[in-house]
């Protein structure tokens, strides 16, 4: 079984090792409007109504969960919540740990066990859900029912966003079965709202083959065309380029103050693996999108600043064991991502370290 069959694929993303000068993101708090009222030909400011409560933004999450580590929706859960959100997770697959680790016990849910969860929450009137997202699916059946959540959503939500981060393989190798490329190209493009592939993954959507910039814009494109209005491929491994990762943005979707729609990040490539750091910078870029509406640059950017932070840290304090190539429990164990010590980073990412660039 594959390492990454419980886990988003180990994206390629880098720590930037040389310390700049940041600022730091935060959340702008709400500003009551006050009412203004002429009175005698001279304005008078009338007390100011306080706005009407809104309940939080809620996330359905679907996801592989495991009991101990960080993949899957336990990387997904904490940032979100941070970030503001409500979120009821569905486990795909609920295994004692991922993958990576030399055993692993636990169970694939069915896409009839899906069904009946989604079934009995909205028996309750609990369907009420300004997004979904997705992570590792498993089995055709699970995808299939995962149309069906998304259409109910939609039912009860004509709004409602759909983020797909379509888990497949990673390095020219697939970890799924051969029939879940197809059904994510037939069955979810044409759903989702927000797709974050890999380049491997991007050219399973797309028949494309990557071998440029060029080559991953067209593949955007062609994924515009069918579906999603925004993409972000995760990791990309361009020629001239390959000391970093490269991450690259596409929306058509009109940006606040004609920002660009087409953008590239570029950080500086760690040879090491961690499991989970697509679902979590899925999970930030989820997050950070709905908080930044119209502002793909800045939200990028603040996704990638948080699992630096995080990356950063786990780097730190799992010494040798980021390196080593050995398959134990204890370079699994030393592995798994600081989430809970670095929510401060995660809430407030710094930024100015790793800046989107527009292309022309």
């Amino acid at each position: 079984m594959p390492w990454s069959l419980c886990s988003a694929p180990a994206r390629s993303f880098a720590i930037k090792q040389q310390q700049q000068p940041h600022h730091t993101l935060r959340s702008p708090a709400a500003r009551p409007t006050a009412a203004m009222a002429a009175n005698g030909g001279e304005q008078a400011a009338a007390a100011a109504d306080p706005q009407p409560t809104r309940p939080p933004p809620r996330v359905l999450s679907i996801q592989s969960h495991v009991v101990s580590g960080y993949v899957g929706n336990k990387c997904a859960v904490l940032p979100l919540q941070l970030l503001g959100f409500d979120v009821d997770p569905i486990n795909s697959v609920q295994f004692s740990n991922h993958t990576g680790y030399p055993s692993w016990n636990g169970e694939v849910m069915s896409g009839e066990g899906l069904w009946r969860l989604v079934e009995g929450l909205e028996a309750n009137g609990l369907v009420r859900h300004t997004h979904l997202l997705t992570g590792y699916i498993g089995s055709l059946s699970i995808l299939q029912t995962v149309v069906r959540v998304a259409q109910k959503l939609r039912e009860h939500n004509p709004d409602l966003v759909y983020v797909c981060d379509p888990v497949m393989g990673d390095d020219g190798r697939l970890y799924v079965r051969p029939d879940i490329p197809a059904a994510f190209r037939d069955l979810i493009v044409p759903l989702a709202s927000i797709m974050t592939p890999n380049q491997y993954e991007a050219e399973q959507l797309t028949g494309l083959s990557i071998r440029s910039e060029e080559d991953a814009l067209a593949a955007c494109a062609q994924l515009h065309q069918r579906g999603p209005p925004t993409v972000v491929i995760t990791s990309s491994d361009l020629p001239g380029w390959q000391d970093h990762v490269t991450i690259l943005a596409s929306t058509t979707l009109p940006q606040a103050g004609g920002s660009p729609q087409r953008l590239r990040l570029r950080v500086p490539r760690v040879h090491a693996y961690f499991t989970g750091t697509g679902d979590l910078f899925t999970a930030l870029l989820l997050g950070w999108l709905h908080k930044r509406p119209g502002e793909l640059k800045a939200a990028l950017e603040a996704a990638v600043a948080g699992l630096q932070v995080v990356l950063r840290d786990t780097v730190d304090k799992c010494g040798a064991a980021a390196a080593a190539e050995e398959r134990t429990a204890a370079v699994s164990s030393a592995r798994e991502l600081r989430l809970v010590q670095n929510a401060a980073g995660i809430l407030s990412p710094p930024l100015g370290q790793f800046v989107a660039e527009p292309i022309d």
